[in-house]
């Protein structure tokens, strides 16, 4: 039957893509974006360029926004990391501006200065940092088709900045976690999550060691989560993360292949072997609601194995979909977590995130930028401006200017993927300006 059906279904895909419409074939111009009478005004930006290689990079920024006449201006302001606190000026530029792009601010360890990208959160409430951790097409990675958010709560916890000496030789730093902020990190994860169309929420801890601190943060995010039955909703403990996520990130994928009723395994172990060999074995015994004989079937039994049900299809090892995770997080765990995922998709370097309130909303590199003050790359000017320059388009995105943000975004994966110009850090030898002419000559 299923061999009668095959050449009479290619004649049909056949005939109907030739009779299709060039605008079905998406050849035809579509709306995407209706804008409000004024929206194409010019925005200004705050821009904190910052230290070390900060200057470079924002400069990169600066050029291209200028070469595709996007709508935005940029009012600078000097700011650096061992002043005591950020001035009133710059706070008041950015809430009359609402939007800020920054450079790296560098902290001094120890001696006790603040750090002012703390200062910053707290005095405009930018409660959520959001990092976007995924393949660059064309730069080869250890792990491919990653795609990781993570969301982490960006105003309390370990980074409170309550500290005291209660006896000479010992000191008392406090942890602070509210039901508060807790309740509306996990809401803004959830809201994200339903608006971008991602199927599943982890929830990162350690409340088997911290059980009233991250177990009031679990008790929120469990909360939140019933309001959204169509998100699935995960638990798992912060260095258990960060383990499984450098050893094999896949198994927190969400597949989007089929509607058969299948089984997802989140497996805590590198052995799959037999999953895809035991397909049939295991939708059998999954109708048969013998799912531990179908774990047992597959050879796994013996791992410590956190099995769900969905409608997507059992993943194959080496051809699987993306890996599309969000993990929303208290704020030390999510600073882990996320350059631990960068790590995973190619480099800080590379990496875009911002921080967002109600009101406020600052654009940085979004893992740590540990090569602010690398004096050899400031040097021979060879940083890597990828980082901020996607994280200019999230902002041209939250200014409402998409078009602007599909056309560099376009230009940046087209240098990326053609490989002919990147910094050190992706295995080349161009300097910050050769990847900036780059980006300029392929915008659209």
């Amino acid at each position: 039957m299923a061999r009668r059906t095959l050449p009479i279904l290619k004649h049909l895909l056949k005939t109907s893509s030739s009779d299709a419409s060039p605008h079905l074939l998406g050849f035809g111009r579509s709306v995407t974006y209706m804008p409000r009478p004024g929206d194409g005004a010019p925005r200004a930006v705050t821009l904190l360029p910052g230290d070390g290689i900060g200057p470079l990079v924002t400069g990169a920024v600066e050029q291209v926004m200028e070469a595709m006449h996007a709508p935005v201006y940029f009012e600078r302001y000097e700011v650096h990391g061992d002043m005591t606190k950020v001035p009133q000026e710059v706070l008041d530029s950015i809430k009359k501006n609402k939007v800020c792009l920054k450079g790296g601010l560098a902290t001094p360890v120890g001696g006790g200065v603040s750090s002012l990208n703390v200062q910053l959160r707290k005095e405009l409430d930018l409660y959520a940092s959001l990092v976007n951790c995924f393949n660059l097409p064309g730069l080869p990675t250890r792990h491919e088709n990653v795609d990781i958010v993570v969301i982490r709560e960006n105003t309390e916890g370990e980074y409170a900045g309550l500290e005291h000496e209660v006896v000479p030789g010992v000191v008392e730093s406090l942890k602070v976690i509210t039901k508060f902020c807790s309740e509306r990190i996990a809401q803004y994860a959830f809201e994200y999550a339903y608006l971008n169309n991602r199927k599943t929420v982890t929830a990162v801890h350690k409340a088997n060691i911290m059980k009233l601190a991250d177990g009031l943060f679990l008790e929120s995010c469990r909360e939140v989560a019933k309001k959204y039955p169509g998100i699935r909703y995960n638990e798992i403990i912060v260095d258990n993360c960060c383990m499984q996520l450098v050893s094999k990130p896949e198994q927190f994928d969400v597949m989007r292949n089929s509607d058969i009723l299948n089984v997802d395994l989140f497996i805590r172990t590198t052995s799959t072997r037999g999953i895809v060999r035991q397909r049939s074995l295991l939708k059998h015994l999954w109708h048969a609601k013998l799912l531990s004989s179908a774990i047992r079937a597959i050879g796994i039994f013996a791992c410590e194995a956190y099995v769900r049900f969905s409608t997507l299809d059992v993943f194959t090892p080496g051809s699987c979909s993306a890996v599309h995770f969000l993990q929303v997080t208290p704020n030390l765990y999510g600073n882990l977590v996320a350059n631990t995922a960068a790590g995973i998709a190619g480099g800080t370097g590379v990496m875009p995130g911002g921080n967002v309130g109600a009101d406020h909303a600052i654009f940085e590199q979004g893992a740590s930028a540990g090569n602010v003050g690398n004096l050899k790359l400031l040097e021979q000017k060879k940083a890597n401006p990828v980082a901020l320059l996607l994280s200019s388009a999230m902002m041209l995105r939250h200014l409402q200017f998409p078009s602007f943000a599909d056309r560099l975004e376009t230009a940046v994966m087209k240098v990326i993927s053609e490989g002919k110009y990147r910094t050190k850090d992706l295995g080349g030898h161009s300097t910050t300006q050769e990847v900036t002419d780059a980006v300029i000559a392929l915008l659209d």
